[in-house]
């Protein structure tokens, strides 16, 4: 894990280590219809329109994930959540597409 800023980059080998352990909020930013074509299993559909909502039930000391398309839309999304007052946030490295092409049997539709 490499530390960058306010949040710390995680490849998607590591998450697939822990993820059927409920280890991690993962939260995933790409668009609505990408997002039902296929994600990681368990992720939560973050937008502008449910930000409120998420942030008034979450806790803010699980290690929570952002995910995007490609990993660089995640590092701003992630900055902006650990400014929030997460206190464990990655961004995953790679993003959706990554995480795709090595665990494509774990794909959540």
């Amino acid at each position: 894990m490499q530390q960058a800023s306010n949040f710390t980059h995680l490849s998607a080998n590591q998450l697939a280590e822990q993820l059927g352990e409920d280890h991690y909020v993962v939260l995933d930013i790409r668009d609505a219809n990408t997002f039902n074509q296929g994600r990681i299993p368990g992720a939560i559909h973050l937008t502008n329109e449910n930000l409120a909502d998420f942030m008034r039930e979450a806790d803010f000391d699980k290690p929570t994930v952002v995910c995007c398309y490609h990993g660089i839309s995640s590092q701003p999304a992630a900055d902006f959540l650990h400014n929030q007052d997460f206190s464990d946030v990655y961004s995953l490295d790679g993003g959706f597409v990554q995480w795709q092409q090595l665990y494509p049997e774990h794909i959540e539709k």
